[in-house]
């Protein structure tokens, strides 16, 4: 399912994937994401330490490079806008 038009089906499955590798979600779990899917505050599991660590892991994943400035809560605040935000930086 698409989240959003500007995301590739490949982009939203690697993010989803990188979800539940870093984040230990099950595959279910992340498959039921939608755009409107809170995240952060959320997800117990994606507190302020896993964050550092799902950022890394986006950047190794899909090659880019996330600056600090450019990470605010609303980036993290749903799924998609964290595919948004992403799908934008892979280009």
């Amino acid at each position: 399912m698409r989240v959003n038009a500007v995301a590739s089906d490949e982009t939203d499955d690697r993010l989803r994937a990188i979800l539940r590798d870093v984040l230990g979600l099950s595959a279910e779990t992340v498959a039921g994401f939608d755009a409107g899917t809170a995240l952060f505050g959320a997800l117990p599991e994606l507190d302020s330490m896993a964050v550092a660590g799902l950022l890394t892991e986006i950047e190794d994943r899909f090659g880019i490079v996330i600056d600090d400035d450019e990470i605010d809560g609303e980036v993290l605040e749903t799924y998609g806008a964290l595919l948004a935000f992403t799908a934008a930086r892979v280009g």
